[in-house]
């Protein structure tokens, strides 16, 4: 039987969680999942997100700069305006 890629991580959450090792495994792949988005996707996305509450791009580029920063896979440094040119091309 193969391994599990995050069984390690898997069997923690199920030891420290209260989880079921279905329910973690589960969680360990949305987790994954999230942030494997490409950046291209991601800063359109949260372009979009904040752009829904209200903010403006002054406010929206800084913030998404800071966001990919903070990413555990680091993205690539990307200017403000080449995160503009994701959202509008």
């Amino acid at each position: 039987m193969a391994r599990h890629p995050y069984e390690e991580l898997i069997a923690h959450l199920t030891r420290t969680s209260g989880l079921g090792p279905g329910e973690a495994a589960r969680v360990v792949a949305d987790v994954v999942s999230y942030f494997s988005e490409p950046v291209e996707e991601f800063v359109r996305r949260r372009h979009g997100e904040l752009k829904a509450h209200g903010f403006t791009n002054d406010e929206i580029f800084p913030r998404v700069a800071a966001e990919l920063r903070g990413r555990p896979v680091a993205a690539p440094a990307l200017s403000l305006r080449q995160l503009r040119r994701i959202v509008y091309g």
